[in-house]
């Protein structure tokens, strides 16, 4: 009895880590769409990106660990930025365009980390403190706990930022009707810079979060991409409310897997939860996408 409660216990407590994860890897994506319904494909290569920028800023340029992480992701919000600025914002409406060239971008961004020779094991990102504690008989290191507690300061930051400030007042008009808030003032193209430089810096958080708990690859973008859209979809696309459900649903059901199955068969919860979405309830848990019945 004491065994399964432990084991139980062990489920709750890296179920928990795990689904925080889920809402640092694709709590950018969802800002982005859920503000200028721009779906962003090179979330993966900014989130990677940043991981390598920080390492430069650490291993090759000397600088301490707090001005790397902020000079990083000071330099991933404006790369975003510039992504719609010069070049999202030609396509912006053509959804098939949107998906492609943003995906292209950060392909162009990975692929050009591994020509200049960004692999292997030897790039890392120290952890924020060493050490581990108990909790409730499971042994944490405090890097999942710092995680957890910024996963929630996210939440709370971006809620609060929404609901008070002039700017993030600006950015939920234009996600809750384009057109009115257009007419009252709001530059619907502005927004959506600003948008993509939130969300870059969210990826750019989650991933200097994230990687201290291993080595830094181009692989990791490609697999962030896939968690985020999985976490999206199944919440529904533009809810951020969904966004926190699902990431929870999908973090618990990965642990689960990992712990009766095996460790890879995460991506596979992923892919299956993005096929079963799609194909159960297109709009997702939260979405405002029309279900088929209604379009047709």
């Amino acid at each position: 009895m004491k065994v399964m409660r432990g084991y139980l216990m062990d489920v709750f407590v890296y179920g928990l880590i795990n689904s925080v994860v889920l809402i640092l890897m694709a709590a950018g994506f969802s800002i982005v769409y859920g503000i200028s319904r721009l779906p962003n494909f090179a979330h993966g290569a900014l989130y990677v990106l940043t991981g390598f920028v920080t390492w430069i800023f650490l291993r090759k340029l000397g600088l301490n660990y707090p001005a790397a992480i902020v000079l990083a992701l000071a330099i991933t919000a404006l790369i975003g930025a510039a992504i719609y600025q010069f070049f999202l914002v030609r396509i912006r409406g053509m959804e098939a365009s949107e998906i492609i060239g943003s995906f292209a971008v950060g392909l162009a961004i990975m692929e050009s980390l591994r020509w200049r020779g960004f692999i292997g094991h030897g790039f890392a990102i120290p952890v924020f403190i060493d050490g581990s504690i108990g909790i409730g008989g499971v042994i944490v290191d405090f890097q999942r706990i710092i995680i957890v507690g910024a996963g929630l300061a996210i939440t709370v930051s971006l809620w609060v930022f929404t609901h008070y400030t002039k700017i993030g007042l600006s950015l939920r008009g234009i996600a809750q009707d384009e057109r009115a808030a257009m007419m009252l003032g709001i530059d619907s193209d502005w927004t959506a810079v600003i948008s993509l430089a939130l969300g870059s810096a969210l990826a750019g958080l989650g991933a200097v979060m994230i990687l201290p708990m291993g080595n830094i690859n181009v692989e990791a973008g490609y697999n962030v991409l896939i968690f985020a859209v999985a976490v999206c979809i199944l919440g529904g696309l533009g809810s951020w409310t969904g966004t926190l459900i699902a990431s929870f649903l999908l973090g618990y059901a990965q642990t689960l897997t990992v712990a009766y199955i095996a460790f890879h068969y995460q991506m596979v919860v992923a892919m299956a939860a993005i096929l079963l979405t799609l194909i159960l309830k297109p709009s997702g848990l939260l979405g405002r996408q029309k279900e088929l019945e209604e379009r047709v």
